[in-house]
């Protein structure tokens, strides 16, 4: 299978507003968040691209696109009905053809192979559904979808799903979601870079009739009737709802482009009048 076109969500009540924030690039270029996650679906031969929004905010999310804003249409989410709901909303856009999935809150550094080229050409070799997923400390799992599956033999990192539970407790994790070979206390949580086949939006469209849906969910129901990979990514993803989430991600940017060297010298000289600051005066150090 081919895969052209992607999908990024940003209806979210709570986190509409993060990927209209401006942020500096690894380039050194001024971009807002929605700009980064087009270049990336874009650097990674998608060619069209569906972003979910807020009823209304069509308009300002078309502002923010940037010059690719040609491969760009909008769908609303007439109705907040969750997560799941709002890829459905995508189903037209779609088609009967597989996507490229990634969420409007989150940012993603690699210094590798881009995980959404990664993703991508996985699910092209194998014709199946593939999520990115990192192992992730058990204090966050109440953020994150989490997965459990068994090793594919001779390919590291790739396992083939046979467990998803979306925001598991702990002790839910412990008893279902422990996956030999990964570190005591940590689990494999989604990236939030996913290529999910046209099943996935049959999964969803027959929930959906019972009533608000998760993606995990109906990855979970993927996951026993076909093939469902996860592969483990070496980049790293950023919330930007969380705690100063969108400072976070702005430096691991930074740290990672072309303004390395300056961005590290102003964090020192930070921190260095921070601790001159603290000295009482008239004290010796």
């Amino acid at each position: 299978m081919r895969i052209k076109k992607a999908v990024i969500t940003a209806a979210g009540q709570n986190q509409r507003t993060l990927p209209l924030q401006t942020v500096i690039d690894r380039d050194g270029r001024e971009k807002s968040v929605l700009g980064i996650l087009i270049e990336q679906a874009l650097t990674a031969n998608v060619e069209q691209i569906c972003v979910v929004v807020w009823p209304g905010d069509e308009t300002r999310y078309a502002q923010v696109a940037g010059t690719h804003g040609g491969a760009v249409r909008f769908v609303a989410q007439a109705q907040p009905l969750g997560y799941g709901h709002a890829i459905y909303c995508a189903r037209e856009f779609v088609g009967r053809d597989a996507f490229l999935h990634m969420v409007g809150d989150h940012l993603y550094v690699s210094t590798a192979k881009p995980c959404a080229q990664r993703l991508m050409e996985l699910a092209e070799a194998e014709e199946c559904s593939v999520s990115g997923v990192q192992p992730t400390r058990e204090s966050l799992l109440p953020r994150f979808g989490t997965v459990a599956g068994r090793r594919v033999a001779g390919r590291a990192g790739l396992y083939r799903v046979e467990t998803v539970i979306e925001k598991p407790t702990p002790t839910e994790a412990e008893q279902r979601l422990m996956v030999p070979g990964i570190r005591a206390g940590y689990y494999l949580c989604f990236f939030g870079i996913h290529v999910l086949t046209p099943t996935v939006m049959d999964v969803l469209g027959r929930m959906l009739e019972s009533g608000p849906v998760t993606l995990s969910a109906a990855l979970a129901d993927v996951a026993r009737h076909e093939q469902y990979l996860a592969v483990e990514d070496a980049g790293r993803r950023y919330d930007l709802g969380a705690r100063y989430g969108l400072l976070t991600a702005q430096l691991a940017l930074a740290l990672n482009g072309q303004d390395r060297s300056q961005v590290l010298a102003q964090l020192l000289e930070l921190l260095a009048d921070r601790e001159l600051a603290a000295v009482p005066a008239g004290s010796e150090r």
